[in-house]
């Protein structure tokens, strides 16, 4: 691997294929950022030979190539099967520690050793990405997770400064992380060039979630946000339209919760917070709305 370097392993793939837009193929070719994501990633939990990362759509392998050098095992999702071929052809089995799958992240088991995920996430599947890392984090508990997506997307992924959340992605992420923004990255840095910003972002694993039941944290969250101009009384006197996928939940027994929580003294509350519209409560209101709501 000494002699392989970014721009011959993006080269050497764009010989053989067409980037797909269809499938969101930017290709990284900073070698900075590159290097950015591999020392966050291992600042919270080392790369190392102890290690296994999870890489979701390698490519050419650039971000694949900085991994391996620092003594990791990967195993990397890439649905192209030129990518796939190519990587196979370049890397081989790297002495044992790199494993390529051709196979769509979302649809297939991970590795249960896993401590870290490394990607250059397409921009298109960034949400059901995010949601399968906190699924398999919850299961299997991940050490750290390095992404890199569309700049708007990750200041979606993001509590404000006075906790309060201008998205149900910010809340579900924050019962399991602390998300961090790191450096904003340009359209120049990838080949070819997106026509948006990305960035870089850190999601460092915390335990907020402990007596949330995190299904109904979602629905409800959601059930709100989608339509945030609202307020809190009127988005809550209907049941979300998923609420029957959680056992036992109905909406007349929503309704009977909704009814016994809407005037509420907990001090977990503000007072009036029936009034408010979702971006007005902070993290800890919506802890203390699905708690009660759960409890009825």
């Amino acid at each position: 691997m000494d002699d392989l370097d970014t721009r011959l392993l993006v080269d050497l793939l764009r010989d053989r294929i067409r980037p797909s837009k269809e499938l969101g193929q930017h290709f990284l070719i900073d070698d900075s950022v590159i290097s950015k994501s591999v020392s966050l990633a291992s600042s919270k939990a080392l790369l190392g030979e102890d290690s296994r990362v999870i890489e979701i759509g390698p490519g050419p392998g650039s971000l694949t190539l900085a991994l391996l050098r620092t003594g990791t095992s990967v195993t990397a999702f890439e649905i192209d099967e030129e990518a796939v071929a190519h990587l196979q052809r370049i890397f081989g089995d790297a002495d044992g520690r790199l494993e390529v799958l051709c196979a769509d992240a979302l649809d297939i088991d991970w590795p249960v050793d896993a401590t870290h995920v490394v990607a250059n996430l397409p921009y298109q599947i960034s949400s059901p990405v995010i949601e399968r890392i906190q699924r398999h984090h919850a299961a299997h508990s991940l050490a750290s997770i390095v992404l890199l997506v569309q700049n708007e997307f990750a200041e979606r992924m993001t509590i404000g400064r006075d906790a309060s959340a201008l998205s149900p992605l910010a809340l579900s992420l924050w019962l399991d992380f602390d998300v961090e923004l790191d450096i904003k990255v340009s359209p120049h840095s990838f080949s070819p060039s997106p026509r948006v910003t990305s960035r870089l972002v850190s999601l460092n694993p915390v335990d907020r979630a402990e007596g949330v039941d995190r299904r109904m944290f979602r629905i409800v969250t959601q059930h709100c946000f989608a339509n945030r101009r609202r307020k809190m009384r009127t988005l809550l006197s209907r049941a979300p339209s998923r609420l029957s996928r959680i056992r036992g939940w109905h909406k007349k027994r929503w309704a009977e919760a909704v009814r016994s929580i809407e005037h509420s003294t907990s001090e977990a509350l503000p007072e009036g917070w029936i009034e408010l519209r979702p971006e007005n409560l902070q993290t800890s209101h919506w802890v203390a709305i699905v708690e009660a709501i759960s409890s009825e």
